[in-house]
């Protein structure tokens, strides 16, 4: 089971999170009422996004004998007047085949925390 604690402190926006034996700081930027002492949340969660893609792809590219090279996920949030969504972008450093490309995008979407965000996990809150 995964777990995270998140304590806010009393100054601005400044938190610290810990997660087994790994500590975290999130903040938010100066123009907006932190102190930019550490990630915000959202580009916390883009890189729990894009490091969550890249392990599934490699999991997948290792059980099926393919030598991908690196594997970059660039995820990013888009706002615009209508809508926020995220885009990914993800690239090898070695050549895959179209066929391969296509799999491999199929199996991007099955990443835990892309359908944890995709809202396939209900998430149950309770004030204490």
């Amino acid at each position: 089971m995964a777990n995270s604690k998140v304590v806010l402190s009393s100054k601005n926006y400044l938190a610290e999170a810990k997660m087994r034996k790994h500590f975290a700081v999130i903040d938010e930027p100066v123009n907006d009422g932190g102190d930019d002492n550490g990630p915000t949340p959202v580009e916390y969660l883009l890189t729990a996004i894009g490091s969550c893609v890249s392990i599934t792809l490699r999991m997948y590219a290792e059980r099926k004998g393919w030598d991908v090279g690196k594997i970059t996920v660039n995820v990013s949030q888009v706002k615009d007047e209508n809508s926020t969504h995220l885009t990914e972008e993800i690239s090898f450093e070695k050549d895959v085949t179209e066929e391969q490309k296509k799999r491999l995008l199929v199996i991007a979407g099955k990443c835990p925390v892309a359908k944890m965000v995709k809202g396939e996990t209900e998430i149950a809150t309770n004030i204490l």
